[in-house]
Order: structure tokens, then C-alpha cells, then sequence
């Protein structure tokens, strides 16, 4: 009780500033290219889901074995499309400035569907979507980079 009493006396005697700060970590140094990695992590987990065959005997370690590996893979595949989408919603919501909007219009409708993307990696089994998530990103990729006036980037495509 009394150490309580000490430290709302110390706050009001010294209170904090006010501070600000255009997103968590005003340091001004972003990259797409761990979204790129997770992306790509994605398009490989679902191929390996849709390439593993189950055991055609009736073994149940062949059996215990295909579902381990199918569980591990569909674990990763949504674990790394959660990331993806983690990744882009930063660069989103931290990076992107109405300025950027001017310069790109469709800059929301952009992040808004790779987002929804990433969602639909997570819960389905579906190569097209695997590979439009990694086309998404890197249009952001290439976004991002152009409104730095960069475009010696690894993976930068001038459109």
C-alpha cells in the first residue's frame, strides 16, 4: 500500500511526456521481403500437401508417418501464411502514407486483397490461391520499393 501511494506521488511530481510516434517503431526501416519469404514458404507447403501420397498398405506406422508429416506441413502452410499476413498488414497500416495512396489509388483494395489472400492459404489446400498471395506481395513489394525510388531491390520488376 504505501509503495503504491510513493509511486502515484513520484507521477504526479515528474508525469510522463506525451510523446508521438507515426507507428510502433519510428525508425523508418521497412522491407517486404520477409513477407516474400513467408509467401513462398506457403506456395511450397501447399504443393508438398498436395504432392504427399498416403500409404496404399494397411502399415500403421506408413500411416502414422503421412499423417504426421501431412499435420507438420498444413501447420506450416498456416503459420506461414499468418505470418505473410502480419508482415503486409505493418507495411499497411505503419509505412503506407496518404501520399503513397495519391501516388498508388489502389493501394487499399491491394493490401485488402492479399490480406484476404493470406486468410484463404490458412484454411484451404489451393495452389492458385498459394501462387496469387505470392504475386500479391510482390506487387506490394514492388510498390513499396517505387515509393522509396529504389529499384535495385532483389525481386523488384519495373512495370
Amino acid at each position: 500500500m504505501v509503495l503504491r501511494q510513493i509511486t502515484t506521488q513520484i507521477k504526479r511530481w515528474f508525469p510522463a511526456p506525451i510523446v508521438h510516434a507515426h507507428c510502433d517503431g519510428p525508425c523508418g526501416v521497412y522491407d517486404p521481403a520477409a513477407a516474400r519469404i513467408y509467401a513462398e514458404a506457403v506456395v511450397s507447403m501447399t504443393r508438398k500437401i498436395q504432392d504427399l501420397q498416403p500409404p496404399t498398405d494397411q502399415n500403421p506406422q506408413a500411416m502414422a508417418t503421412y499423417l504426421n508429416t501431412m499435420s507438420r506441413y498444413i501447420q506450416i502452410k498456416e503459420e506461414q501464411a499468418q505470418k505473410t499476413k502480419e508482415e503486409i498488414l505493418i507495411l499497411w497500416t505503419d509505412y503506407f502514407k496518404p501520399q503513397h495512396l495519391e501516388q498508388f489509388p489502389n493501394l487499399h483494395d491491394m493490401f485488402w486483397k492479399a490480406a484476404k489472400l493470406c486468410s484463404a492459404c490458412k484454411v484451404e489446400v489451393n495452389l492458385q490461391h498459394a501462387e496469387e498471395l505470392l504475386a500479391a506481395v510482390q506487387n506490394i513489394h514492388q510498390v513499396f520499393w517505387t515509393t522509396k525510388n529504389r529499384t535495385n531491390v532483389p525481386w523488384y520488376k519495373a512495370s
